[in-house]
């Protein structure tokens, strides 16, 4: 088995062990980059010198006893709404295309400091603004299972580079489900957690009070581990909350006797692919044979969760990227007259179709006249959600459910029918809306060989118990690789 197929743990043992180095194991993350790339897109960019030289300082460092993180010298991709000083940072949007930020996020600074060395970043929908990671400026990421197939989005070419095995894992970012539905199209595992679990300093906001950024890796103990580490307080982040439960390994039991699932059956209704219904019901039938207690409740407003989602995240995402005005810094058009003409072409021109759609709904449900109506009914739905699931986790320790209505579309048919592609969020983006931790994890295929996710959600601060189960469940199902993983190699 060739250095890339391992887990970031098994890697990171093998480099404790002295059995490979960190300089090894860079380089064949990009000799594998360079094979997959023309094929999937997953990378927007690649710091192969930068990379080498920090496996050299990471390397003396474990050599020292210095880093003692199960994760030292173990390469990782960025997701490109992420700022890393002296990397460019794009959001996969012309209008930053060529910015390079002074300052690292804290995030990406915890991984840096436990030993990670940074490939690159990763390709993006458009300042994380769609399901498909086709609104990237710099071209669509092609799915790894089937490369005719998108891979998801938004966190699409960081789930794209696991599935590939270009990386050992990566970091993602969660506005609506953007960790956790790109995650089951591409049969990777993804983890969003608690709002304030993770720092927001220095991720490029979408919608503020949504936005959170976590692992993507191939399996449940690799997403246990980097959540550890990135899971800390930061004083730069108000919204950042200072937590004594962080050791999320010590959830890996495999025992879930008489752990408490709830199956919410307003979930598997109309628009559920067959398929995706008997994998996920499989699946809690396997965690029930391992003595869960299993059963069908109603969760409540389910309906109303995209209206009110995507009311508050164009909202606050017209109001983060008014930043964008071409003074500052990013993309200025070159012809304008005047300052306010200067505005208006520089963000025509720099902003693609989909940001300019979410940026005008934004701005209409803010105006006034209409932000009673449209702004405020929305935030007082998010917290009718918030209540159903309170509710719910009275009753039961996790909800298991699908992690999206479908397995991974074609390229190009959601861009054709932008709120067909909205639908497509449907079970995941209540979780952001009630800021609650969530895991998606591979559970089956469909008949075209496509890979089939589930989500297990819990209540806030409840990551372990997400982890609990879904480890129970991940003994069950040996992990598997993607097709162009298995080409690759051979």
């Amino acid at each position: 088995m060739s250095i890339t197929a391992l887990s970031a743990l098994a890697l990171g043992k093998k480099i404790k062990a002295r059995e490979i180095s960190v300089t090894e194991a860079t380089q064949a993350a990009f000799t594998r980059i360079k094979a997959a790339e023309p094929q999937i897109n997953s990378f927007v960019t690649l710091d192969e010198e930068g990379a080498l030289k920090q496996a050299k300082a990471v390397q003396d460092k474990i050599d020292r006893g210095e880093l003692d993180s199960p994760l030292a010298g173990v390469p990782v991709a960025i997701k490109d709404n992420m700022c890393t000083a002296g990397i460019l940072t794009t959001c996969s949007s012309k209008i930053l295309s060529d910015f390079t930020p002074p300052y690292t996020a804290t995030a990406v600074e915890q991984l840096q400091n436990a030993g990670a060395v940074i490939l690159g970043k990763t390709n993006m929908d458009e300042f994380a603004m769609g399901s498909t990671t086709e609104t990237s400026y710099f071209g669509e990421t092609k799915n790894p299972w089937n490369t005719a197939h998108v891979p998801g989005g938004s966190s699409g070419g960081s789930c794209a580079a696991v599935a590939a095995e270009e990386c050992f894992y990566t970091l993602g970012s969660d506005t609506g489900g953007s960790i956790r539905q790109p995650s089951a199209f591409c049969g990777v595992t993804g983890i969003k957690p608690t709002y304030g679990s993770v720092s927001r300093y220095g991720l490029i906001a979408y919608g503020s009070s949504l936005d959170q950024i976590g692992p993507i890796a191939k399996d449940v103990s690799d997403c246990a581990a980097i959540l550890e580490v990135i899971c800390a307080h930061d004083s730069k982040d108000s919204t950042s909350v200072l937590r004594e439960d962080t050791d999320f390994t010590s959830a890996l039991t495999g025992e879930v006797k008489g752990m408490k699932i709830g199956i919410p059956t307003d979930y598997f209704g109309a628009g559920l692919q067959p398929e995706i219904k008997e994998a996920v019901l499989a699946a809690a039938k396997t965690l029930e044979n391992q003595g869960a207690i299993v059963e069908e409740f109603e969760l409540g407003l389910v309906d109303y969760a995209i209206p009110a989602y995507y009311t508050i995240a164009s909202a606050e995402a017209s109001s983060n990227l008014a930043r964008f005005d071409g003074i500052k810094y990013g993309y200025r058009s070159e012809d304008y007259e005047g300052l306010h003409d200067m505005y208006k072409k520089s963000r025509s021109e720099g902003f693609g179709a989909e940001v300019k759609r979410r940026i005008m709904l934004g701005s209409f449900v803010l105006s006034s006249g209409y932000y009673d109506a449209y702004y405020l009914k929305a935030l007082r739905t998010k917290a009718l959600i918030k209540q159903e699931f309170d509710k719910a986790f009275r009753m039961f320790d996790v909800i298991l459910a699908p992690a999206a209505p479908t397995t991974a579309p074609k390229l190009g048919e959601s861009l054709r029918d932008p709120i067909h592609m909205y639908l497509g969020d449907i079970y995941t983006i209540a979780v952001n809306l009630a800021g609650l931790p969530a895991i998606s994890l591979p559970c089956g295929k469909d008949k075209a060989g496509l890979p089939i996710g589930m989500q297990l959600f819990g209540d806030v601060f409840c990551e372990k118990k997400i982890l609990r189960a879904a480890y129970a469940y991940e003994q069950a199902r040996s992990y598997e690789r993607s097709p162009l993983a298995r080409e690759l190699e051979g």
